[in-house]
């Protein structure tokens, strides 16, 4: 399985392609997107939609998996956000690639072990889990590919369990 992983943001996106399976995976690609910061946020949108289009066309992920956003006192933010989500759901929408959403709780547990881990503990984990030489900078870039690990492992036990349960209801 190919998983892209997103951590989504206006001013900075995490992106990450790992190949895999749970238990295993191996680094594709990793990257930041960064948006033009003199640039209206429809432009910065525009943007980002360019990018995330050529790491699908290149890449080919069989899905795409997104930091789910949570509530925060910092509104802007989350809508900031919330904006850049919606534009991995438009872009993967239209390719037909399914996109799962992760707490940030979850991706840090499946990562670490621990759903309180901080960035210093996820970027060691992912630089571990992933055989990597030097560990992925900046943190944005080691949280998208934490977010594909994620979905590796606990996705695909998750498929495999929905469709003994549809397959069990026949």
């Amino acid at each position: 399985m190919r998983v892209l992983g997103m951590d989504p943001g206006l001013t900075r996106c995490g992106l990450g392609v790992v190949d895999g399976r749970a238990g295993r995976a191996s680094m594709v690609a990793v990257g930041v997107v960064r948006t033009p910061s003199g640039a209206e946020p429809s432009q910065r949108l525009m943007f980002l939609e360019r990018e995330l289009e050529g790491w699908l066309d290149r890449f080919e992920p069989d899905v795409l998996a997104v930091e789910r956003v949570f509530a925060d006192t910092n509104v802007t933010q989350v809508m900031n956000t919330a904006h850049a989500t919606a534009i991995a759901l438009l872009t993967a929408g239209k390719r037909d690639i399914p996109v799962v959403f992760h707490t940030p709780t979850e991706v840090k547990a499946s990562v670490t072990g621990s759903g309180r881990a901080d960035k210093a503990q996820v970027t060691t984990m992912v630089t571990r889990i992933l055989k990597l030489a030097a560990p992925p900078r900046p943190a944005d870039a080691a949280d998208a590919l934490a977010l594909a690990i994620c979905h590796l492992w606990r996705g695909a036990a998750t498929a495999r369990l929905d469709a003994l349960a549809k397959a069990g209801a026949r």
